[in-house]
């Protein structure tokens, strides 16, 4: 097979490399735009898994690479004054430029002909190859010329960044974080040779241009760097090369291969520098593309098979790094924060490392941020133990007079099991079996306030006598049998009424028996659906007064908290998102008209129940939509209902439009409740694909959100919370029933843990700073 490839940064070089050693029959030239030793930039970093992956595939480069790296296990933080060092990371460093050389090295040892100074914007010279990969870059041309086809997608982050180098030496991959008279610097450093280290520095836009550094020549803003960063820099100063303060694109493509074109590296997707990956994303690239010759041998079907199996693994590490830059850009919004708290939240920020991780690898540093978790809580009035605390899903929470033992919440959940809006036995058993499993507090479905405001046949109500005291009867049970607390979630469905049972067609209108549905105004939800009737102004005081007088029943009935739904596309939140609010009166338009209607009906409903008891608003923070809800609204938003008297934001995305696109994973919510707790200073619920105790802890610990709901954990294990105290020791209460089941979870956590923490230890292959250091001492001890 011929194979040309265009650009001989590493992930071309790596593929040349394995498909010349399958077959040396194969003919593959690389050409390259620059000198051989040319290279820009300082160091790239590697994990010890993906060195892993190296010894795999080419032994004789893996083992020069390993011979020139720098190795380091810790991470220091340096913030405020203080530093922290999280070690057990397995992180190594090598100058981009010595990695080049070892893969051009290697590649022509197996016979790849390499052209360098061979500038190639048109493929069309290899017209007589089987095979062309366009591995040119971020700015690769390729790319470019065929546009209309990749149709990549280029996302231009806000913040500036800039790539120097120093004779800096350090021991750990370093963050440092300055403030200053312009605003926060963030500098990125490793050590990738001896007397060597690269310098990433990054600010946010505003602080940029404060400083000036657009009219600055490179040298002018390298000494700027030292001055910041005196204490790291002053005595070894700053190398540069053309070290241009720029924006890092995140670039996605729709295609990834044309005819016998394909993309790799760079210039198919790049991850940011926050979380090293972009060489690394780059060479595995190239070992997936090999993989796919391997299987598939003929091009078009190894081209294909490399663009459906690729995609998964590179949008995950991208959507890591998406997470991680997000962080750092936002990072003046963590600057308040205790510096362990920040260093926490820094080292949680991409969801690979959690708690427990953490707790393995640096248990000191997590015993000081369960101290700190703790004292904060002791500062709201608690009275609790602050020297050996209890984990953060295990320290109490108030809420105006309300107060709940955890931080473990059961989310609302519709169950469609209701008849003619009565709650029946198993809502008793549903609800009742789940607060003896003991989370802080549990919300009921959403619970609708007139025969109208229903979803479905089988949504509960709470509009009758017979309902209300249907309610009472699990109200009762819940408190007389555990300490969970228990709010009603009211809501009305607006347009996404008057649709099918969840399991027989989510949101698909009825084919008979349904009901008129209203909305902001007359859109259906999809184009079969009802077409709501826009409410008016009578329409609109019917609706309230129905909420109100859900509010007094539930007074009645005893509910400890009330909450209002304004997401996922029901009436309420139909008003908010500017996708389905499209009057033109004093109620549509701005932000602050959109919010008028649901303002009335929550202050209305905040007047009516008792000021001793809190109130709680659910919002889509996003419409995961083109012009619908942003993060930044969903900020405005949530400001206007803490001023209007709400106590927490119980923050959820999406299922406003029907076209919507979430971007799904672990968490996938809580960055929505960071900003809006951090930014709008209100408490936060988190929901969302959130399954575990050990990520309750981490969101909790990083000050991402106040409360943690989970839904479908609780839905399969009723005693989640009873189960996840065992594990950290941090006893509850539990109905004296139950009490020697409890005690028995207790005894054999303690063995369990234990077991486990072994396990995890052992199973974990030492890194090879670890293993250098032992070589080290040996040689040491023998001479």
């Amino acid at each position: 097979m011929k194979i040309a490839i265009i650009g001989g940064g590493p992930a071309g070089l790596y593929f040349a490399i394995l498909m010349k050693k399958q077959d040396p029959a194969h003919e593959i030239t690389v050409y390259e735009r620059n000198r051989p030793d040319d290279t820009f930039g300082f160091g790239v970093v590697f994990s010890d898994a993906t060195l892993d992956t190296f010894e795999r595939y080419d032994e004789p480069s893996y083992r020069r690479i390993t011979q020139e790296f720098a190795y380091w296990d810790d991470i220091a933080i340096h913030f405020k004054g203080d530093v922290h060092r999280v070690g057990g990371n397995g992180f190594c460093g090598c100058s981009r430029r010595t990695l080049l050389l070892i893969l051009q090295d290697r590649a022509r040892e197996l016979g790849v002909a390499l052209e360098f100074e061979v500038d190639i914007d048109d493929e069309s010279r290899f017209a007589d190859a089987d095979l062309i990969v366009a591995s040119d870059g971020i700015n690769s041309r390729i790319r470019e010329k065929h546009v209309e086809h990749f149709a990549p997608k280029v996302d231009l982050r806000p913040n500036k960044f800039a790539w120097m180098g120093s004779t800096r030496p350090l021991d750990a991959f370093t963050f440092v974080f300055r403030d200053t008279e312009w605003g926060p610097f963030i500098a990125h450093a490793y050590q990738y040779e001896k007397g060597r280290s690269t310098w990433v520095f990054e600010t946010d836009p505003e602080t940029f241009e404060r400083a000036g550094i657009a009219s600055m020549t490179e040298q002018e803003s390298a000494d700027l760097m030292v001055r910041i960063f005196p204490d790291f820099l002053a005595e070894h100063g700053v190398i540069t090369n053309r070290s241009l303060w720029r924006n890092f694109p995140m670039i996605r493509n729709t295609r990834w291969v044309k005819d016998n074109i394909v993309l790799l590296g760079d210039a198919k997707s790049t991850a940011h520098f926050s979380i090293g990956s972009g060489t690394k994303l780059a060479m595995e690239d190239a070992i997936a593309l090999y993989e796919s010759f391997k299987k598939k041998r003929d091009v078009p079907a190894a081209l294909a098979d490399f663009e459906t199996g690729r995609r998964e693994e590179t949008e995950k590490t991208q959507h890591a790094a998406d997470v991680s830059l997000v962080w750092f850009e936002h990072v003046a919004r963590f600057w308040d924060f205790d510096p362990v708290k920040f260093s926490f939240g820094l080292m949680t920020r991409a969801k690979a490392i959690t708690y427990d991780n953490l707790r393995l690898r640096a248990p000191e540093f997590v015993e000081q941020v369960d101290r700190l978790f703790a004292s904060e809580v002791r500062d709201q009035g608690f009275d609790v133990d602050v020297e050996n605390p209890a984990a953060p899903m295990f320290q109490p929470f108030r809420l105006r007079d309300m107060v709940v033992a955890n931080r473990a919440v059961m989310s609302p959940m519709c169950m469609y099991s209701a008849k003619d809006g009565m709650p029946t036995d198993f809502h008793l058993v549903h609800y009742g079996s789940r607060a003896i499993g003991g989370p802080g507090l549990m919300f009921t479905e959403m619970v609708v306030v007139s025969p109208e405001a229903r979803i479905t046949h089988g949504c509960a109500g709470i509009w009758t006598d017979e309902q209300e005291a249907a309610w009472t009867r699990i109200v009762d049970f819940v408190h007389a049998n555990s300490q969970t607390k228990i709010c009603l979630q009211l809501g009305h469905a607006g347009r996404k009424g008057a649709t099918k049972l969840m399991w027989d067609g989510i949101d698909r209108p009825l084919d008979e028996g349904g009901w008129e549905v209203c909305s902001a105004s007359p859109l259906p939800y999809f184009p079969d659906s009802a077409v709501p009737r826009e409410l008016d102004r009578a329409g609109m005081d019917e609706v309230r007064d129905d909420f109100v007088a859900a509010v007094e029943r539930a007074e009645r009935a005893g509910f400890d908290m009330l909450e209002l739904h304004c997401a996922h596309g029901y009436l309420l939140a139909s008003f908010l998102s500017p996708l389905t609010n499209k009057r033109t009166d004093e109620y549509g338009g701005s932000i602050e008209n959109r919010l008028r209607f649901p303002l009335e009906v929550f202050e209305a409903m905040r007047a009516a129940w008792p000021a001793t008891k809190p109130m709680s608003v659910r919002i889509s923070a996003t419409d995961w939509a083109e012009g619908g809800l942003t993060p930044e609204d969903s900020v405005e938003i949530s400001r206007a209902f803490a001023r209007a008297g709400v106590d927490l934001i119980d923050v959820s995305t999406g299922q406003t439009v029907h076209e919507a696109r979430p971007i799904f994973g672990r968490m996938f919510q809580t960055p929505f409740a960071d900003q809006i707790r951090n930014e709008a200073h209100v408490a936060t619920m988190c929901v969302g694909n959130i399954t575990s105790a050990d990520q309750v802890n981490t969101i909790l610990a990083a000050g991402r959100a106040d409360l943690v709901a989970l839904g479908r954990p609780h839905l399969v294990d009723p005693f989640f919370t009873m189960k996840a105290s065992a594990w950290y020791g941090a006893k509850q209460y539990c109905p004296p029933q139950y009490l020697p089941g409890q005690d028995q979870i207790f005894r054999n956590a303690v063995r369990d843990r234990a077991d486990m923490d072994d396990l995890k230890i052992r199973a974990k292959p030492k890194t090879r700073a670890e293993l250098k250091a032992e070589a080290e001492g040996v040689k040491q001890a023998a001479e």
